[in-house]
């Protein structure tokens, strides 16, 4: 199996460099172009080079190129586009202060067993199977909410 993979790249690469010969362009006397594998005897000829294309620009080179919808909207929906990138903004950083809320919470439950919460107007020590529920939704929160 190695050695097919091998012969089989082998005649890859040698048929590449064959189909990559030379192309020869010339003008006869009528004006028409002619292109052809071997120059023409008795008239000029010029090599044209037939390498691969350049490779295409990177994206980001193309979305600076290209226009794009802000550009091209009407200050309305500028307005609007700007409102909502504002309002999605602010949901962010409530989400990513919630995670680092709820990572400090559990951070507290995991490092102390003798943990005291106000529950229901009183203050009263967590028992161990509470603080393990409270360590559970604590993680679970973070695996859902948090990246």
């Amino acid at each position: 199996m190695r050695r097919m993979m091998i012969t089989s790249s082998l005649l890859l690469a040698i048929s590449a460099s064959a189909m990559a010969s030379q192309v020869y362009k010339w003008v006869d006397a009528q004006g028409v172009t002619h292109f052809s594998a071997q120059p023409p005897q008795g008239q000029e000829a010029t090599s044209v080079n037939t390498a691969a294309p350049p490779p295409r620009p990177a994206v980001a080179e193309e979305k600076k190129a290209a226009p794009t919808f802000d550009s091209i909207a009407d200050p309305e929906q500028a307005a609007i586009d700007e409102k909502v990138k504002q309002e999605v903004a602010a949901e962010e950083a409530k989400r990513k202060q919630y995670c680092e809320d709820v990572r400090t919470n559990l951070a507290q439950l995991q490092n102390n067993p003798r943990l005291r919460m106000e529950i229901d107007g009183e203050v009263r020590r967590l028992n161990e199977d509470e603080r393990q529920s409270r360590i559970s939704e604590a993680q679970k929160s973070i695996s859902t909410n948090c990246k």
